[in-house]
C-alpha cells in the first residue's frame, strides 16, 4: 500500500512540472567550447554551465525551467553553455561534475555557485542571481 500512495503522491507532484514542460520550451544554450567559455569570462558576463544528458528526466525538467528564467530581463545577458555528459567526459571532469543535471554559475573567472539535481523553480532562480 505505500508503494501505491508514493506513486500516486509523486505523479501528483510532476504533474504540474509536466504540463510545465508542454507548455514551455527548453532553454536556448550553446553547446560548450572551451573558446566560448574563455571569451564569456574574458568579457566578465555572467555564466551558466549546464551539464546535460539528453535521457535524463532531471535535466529536461531544469531545462524547461531554464527557459523560463532565461525570458527574464534580470538575465539576458547570462551565456549558457551546455555541456554533454555522455559525450564531454573530459569537460565534465574538468568541472569535478559527478553527475549530469549539474547547473554551474560563474561571475566572469569566478565560480559563483553550483547545484545538483535541482528542479524548484526557486532554487534554480537563486542560482541564476549568483553569476548576475
Amino acid at each position: 500500500m505505500l508503494t501505491r500512495r508514493f506513486a500516486l503522491g509523486l505523479a501528483a507532484a510532476l504533474l504540474p512540472l509536466a504540463r510545465a514542460a508542454l507548455a514551455s520550451g527548453p532553454m536556448t544554450s550553446t553547446p560548450f567550447s572551451a573558446a566560448a567559455f574563455k571569451a564569456a569570462q574574458e568579457a566578465g558576463k555572467p555564466i551558466l554551465v549546464a551539464i546535460h544528458a539528453g535521457w535524463c528526466p532531471t535535466c529536461k525538467i531544469q531545462s524547461v525551467i531554464l527557459g523560463d528564467l532565461l525570458k527574464k530581463p534580470a538575465f539576458k545577458n547570462l551565456v549558457v553553455l551546455r555541456v554533454d555528459f555522455d559525450d564531454q567526459k573530459d569537460i565534465v571532469s574538468k568541472f569535478g561534475a559527478d553527475t549530469q543535471s549539474t547547473l554551474i554559475v560563474f561571475k566572469g573567472k569566478t565560480e559563483a555557485g553550483r547545484t545538483v539535481g535541482d528542479t524548484s523553480n526557486d532554487g534554480i532562480e537563486t542560482l541564476l542571481k549568483l553569476a548576475v
